[in-house]
């Protein structure tokens, strides 16, 4: 017999009883029924049920271990008696008389229990993440992250895609988030920098004459913790592709995102259904405009509409004079509000205050009777045209934004989404995708009181040369694209400025001279210099893939060994001071800091 286990602790059945079975694994849960104790045992598997009393010389060992010790137990399986199967477990057909049992690792008293799912602090998960990688739900989201990326894998490669692996240690970039750099033992003053991404690597891929690049490649940024983004580190499905546009780019990936959330959508029996292919293409200013931001959760059957031009001239003074000085309206619909108080819509006006806004106007209706100071002033005649324009029904109501461009359209957005929660519209049984396409090649800064990039300086210019020669900068459009799923950003993706001239002239608009581009980005201008094909590609974002399909709000849950939000390591004690030979071998010599009393790099 093994030494350790002639099955698993989700391999038994009624096949097996009347067997002689070896199990290990941890000590889950324990129960006393006066005489007789049920022991849970758990493996990576499963859980067995063990039982064992008086005739048992296992009894006294199992009542004296605490849970989570580890233990080898040898027993003979047998049938449960009627009524007390347990049909949620594979087991639970049978359970497993203890004759004895070996003590393989005893526990000591547990920071934080395994068994069960409350909620613990974050700092106690973190630095006992191997206890808390033992809980099931969070031990079935790290087994659905490695599927998931194995069927990314397969799927690349059944799409004609080579995996390459790129550089870890490279050139710090002036381009994107802060780098995290690595000091050169032999390079005296020298710094690597962790990859934010292989952008340029994936590129000069397709420079050198390979065609269909991917790998589930790492990422490094210095950059803040969100809920979908963890800090430090996270993992991309990069690819790249030769000769292609954009349509082709998004027929390459589509099945295999497509195929990915259908493979996974039930999951767990959540019973989801992914939207068909291919998927919508989205304007940026429509999606600006529908949805308030370049992010839509297509869920949400709301849709923003601009209504500046109902209220030019208006009764409602405030609103025609925000109108007349070039800033514009936004109206939400509130759909089914009738039979909502008053509080609800004075509610939702406070809400957007605390998010730093002036306010929501609002206009209630029911049975076609407007009601409100926005439709008492503008009148209810204008006010049936709106509702009439916008196909609203006789007990809908609506919210209003109002101000600059930028600022309404992003709390129509919020308003948006926060409307659509509070009335139970959003259905949480769909991935909706889609792709938001046009984004503006450049945009003005207010603070630098220039032209600037808005998005990826990289990109191919719709109407390349011609356009940037000819064309008010601020109208010129990008092949640029973003894949959201469910109002999550998986990836930014463009069409390259593969030919040297087109990229020294679009970084002449934002302000860079040639000398610029030659100092910053001399590996990719100089290797376009040579013949380079025209590519483009994408990286969807592993984590919020996994993020999305585990149903998880929080990107920490479907990670193996996350940094806390602070971008702390509480497990392994990461950040940590260097030793001072360490230093003295990295030509590195620190600066005290006055307020802490501790040193720091410099």
């Amino acid at each position: 017999m093994h030494p350790y286990r002639t099955h698993t602790c989700a391999a038994l059945t009624s096949a097996e009883v009347g067997q002689e079975v070896r199990l290990s694994g941890w000590v889950h849960r324990k129960r006393d029924h006066g005489g007789v104790l049920f022991v849970d045992l758990r493996d990576h598997h499963g859980i067995t049920q063990l039982v064992a009393d008086s005739d048992s010389a296992a009894l006294a060992v199992l009542e004296s271990v605490r849970v989570e010790s580890v233990v080898t137990i040898d027993g003979m399986v047998k049938a449960r008696g009627e009524g007390t199967a347990n049909p949620n477990l594979a087991t639970g057909e049978i359970e497993v008389f203890a004759r004895a049992v070996t003590v393989q690792s005893p526990a000591q008293e547990l920071p934080m229990p395994v068994a069960g799912e409350a909620e613990y602090p974050e700092d106690i998960r973190l630095r006992y993440r191997f206890l808390d990688l033992r809980r099931e739900r969070l031990h079935a989201n790290i087994m659905l992250r490695s599927s998931v990326i194995a069927s990314l894998r397969r799927r690349m490669i059944d799409q004609g895609f080579t995996e390459f692996q790129t550089p870890i240690l490279t050139a710090s970039s002036p381009e994107g988030a802060r780098d995290y750099l690595v000091p050169s033992r032999v390079h005296p003053g020298k710094f690597y920098a962790l990859p934010q991404a292989p952008q340029m690597f994936k590129q000069l891929l397709m420079v050198a004459g390979f065609d269909r690049y991917f790998q589930i490649a790492p990422c490094f940024r210095d950059e803040d913790a969100r809920a979908d983004r963890s800090p430090g580190e996270f993992y991309q499905l990069d690819f790249e592709m030769s000769y292609v546009t954009q349509e082709d780019v998004f027929a390459a990936i589509e099945p295999v995102l497509h195929g990915v959330f259908q493979e996974f959508a039930d999951w767990q029996g959540k019973g989801r259904t992914v939207s068909p292919l291919p998927f919508k293409r989205i304007p940026y200013k429509e999606s600006v405009l529908k949805y308030g931001n370049d992010k839509p959760d297509l869920r949400n059957p709301i849709l923003i509409a601009d209504v500046s031009d109902h209220f030019a001239g208006s009764g409602f003074g405030r609103f025609a004079a925000i109108v007349e000085a070039g800033d514009v309206v936004r109206a939400i619909p509130a759909p089914g509000t009738a039979e909502r108080s008053r509080k609800f819509f004075d509610d939702m006006n406070g809400w957007a205050q605390a998010e730093g806004f002036a306010g929501l106007g609002y206009a209630t209706r029911k049975g076609g009777e407007w009601g409100g100071p926005i439709a008492k002033n503008h009148g209810e005649t204008d006010m049936n045209v709106i509702a009439d324009t916008l196909g609203l029904g006789p007990d809908d109501g609506l919210f209003f934004a109002a101000g600059k461009e930028a600022e309404a359209a992003r709390l129509a957005g919020l308003a948006r989404t926060r409307v659509a929660e509070q009335l139970g519209l959003i259905d949480d049984r769909r991935f909706e995708f889609c792709w938001i396409v046009d984004f503006p090649m450049f945009e003005y800064d207010e603070d630098a009181r220039k032209v600037d990039f808005s998005h990826n300086p990289f990109s191919m210019p719709q109407g390349e040369l011609a356009a940037l020669e000819n064309k008010d900068p601020l109208d010129i459009l990008a092949y640029q694209y973003d894949i959201v799923c469910n109002g999550v950003e998986l990836s930014s993706g463009a069409i390259r400025n593969h030919r040297p001239e087109i990229m020294y002239k679009a970084f002449a608009i934002a302000g860079y001279s040639q000398a610029d581009v030659n100092a910053n980005f001399a590996g990719m201008i100089n290797a376009f210099k040579f013949g380079a094909p025209p590519h483009g590609g994408s990286a969807p974002g592993v984590d919020r893939i996994v993020m999305l399909l585990a149903d998880e709000p929080n990107i920490r849950e479907v990670i193996v060994f996350p940094m806390t939000q602070k971008a702390e390591d509480l497990m392994m004690g990461a950040p940590s001071f260097a030793t001072e030979r360490q230093l003295r071998e990295l030509n590195i010599r620190l600066a005290e800091q006055p307020h802490a009393g501790k040193a720091s790099a410099v």
